[in-house]
């Protein structure tokens, strides 16, 4: 699944329990590639996707500009 906007799409911030499942209408007419975590899997025909909780990450930005101002930006600008 490519990681870029669809047209007329202005995106979305969801929970972090949310569970979200593409499906792929004409598998046959327009072959998918899904990429993880370094890993391809080809001839996709749904992708589920959901995060886990396990995982610490450090978030970095600029003291000016809060976490979430960026946030509403990406969601509503």
């Amino acid at each position: 699944m490519a990681a870029f906007r669809p047209r007329r799409w202005r995106g979305a911030v969801l929970p972090k329990a949310a569970k979200v499942r593409f499906e792929v209408i004409e598998p046959i007419k327009r072959p998918v590639m899904a990429d993880a975590d370094n890993r391809s899997v080809q001839d996709v025909v749904s992708v589920e996707i959901e995060s886990v909780n396990d995982i610490m990450h450090r978030l970095l930005f600029d003291p000016d500009h809060g976490l979430e101002e960026r946030l509403i930006q990406e969601q509503f600008v």
